[in-house]
């Protein structure tokens, strides 16, 4: 629900191939809003009924038409530089389009589930796409929050430094600052994340899994139960 709270008024969002929990709130509120945004999957051609598969959805970034994008890493700085290729003696997939759609997207928001210092890390290893760039740099879009399994931090783009809004029911924001090893600002007292309402959850359990499991079976089983249908 937070991810989807996050989206605002976006028309059109951007979700990767490893991105179920971001699909999942991006389909959540085109239920709720009558279709709105609209859902480009990065990963499948048809998930892209409007466009030629993410050749085109590049092309539309380019053109400034993509509101929101999402991006994750194996290690999340407190830049909000991701990285996506090596870190100590592992190598990972690789950067695909990252670095071009965290300068293109007019918002990134970054995801995690993972909340550990493992993950949030000072600096990280690899920059496969950086956080801000200095004067002089062309670049349109940036870093609007960092999601975990664990809170929402948003990003403070003049200070260049992340800032911790809410910690998820469950958790506290002790426990977030001793697994984040990045510094970052908060205030005395954080407010927990709303949790989502009746209706949310109905919808989430019903009609939402049903469409996440189409691209996203694994997860939609893990999490729902909810076989693929064909």
């Amino acid at each position: 629900m937070v991810i989807a709270r996050l989206l605002g008024d976006a028309g059109h969002v951007a979700v990767g191939a490893a991105s179920p929990i971001p699909a999942t709130a991006c389909t959540l509120l085109g239920l709720k809003n009558h279709g709105r945004p609209r859902l480009s999957l990065l990963q499948k051609r048809e998930g892209n009924p409007f466009t030629e598969g993410s050749r085109e959805l590049f092309d539309l970034a380019g053109q400034g038409r993509i509101d929101v994008f999402f991006l994750g890493g194996a290690q999340i700085d407190g830049e909000a530089n991701i990285n996506l290729v090596q870190a100590g003696g592992n190598r990972f997939p690789g950067s695909f389009g990252s670095a071009f759609m965290y300068f293109t997207a007019r918002r990134t928001i970054l995801f995690r589930e993972e909340h550990t210092r493992r993950v949030l890390v000072p600096k990280v290893d690899f920059v496969s796409a950086p956080g801000w760039s200095p004067p002089g740099i062309e670049r349109r879009g940036g870093p609007q929050a960092l999601v975990t399994g664990r809170a929402l931090f948003s990003w403070q783009k003049e200070k260049r430094r992340f800032r911790l809004e809410s910690v998820h029911p469950g958790h506290s924001a002790a426990e977030v600052r001793e697994n984040t090893g990045f510094d970052y600002d908060a205030d005395a007292s954080v407010q927990a994340t709303p949790a989502p309402t009746v209706e949310d959850l109905a919808l989430l359990r019903g009609p939402v899994a049903k469409r996440i499991a189409e691209n996203y079976p694994d997860f939609a089983r893990r999490v729902w139960g909810v076989q693929e249908t064909t």
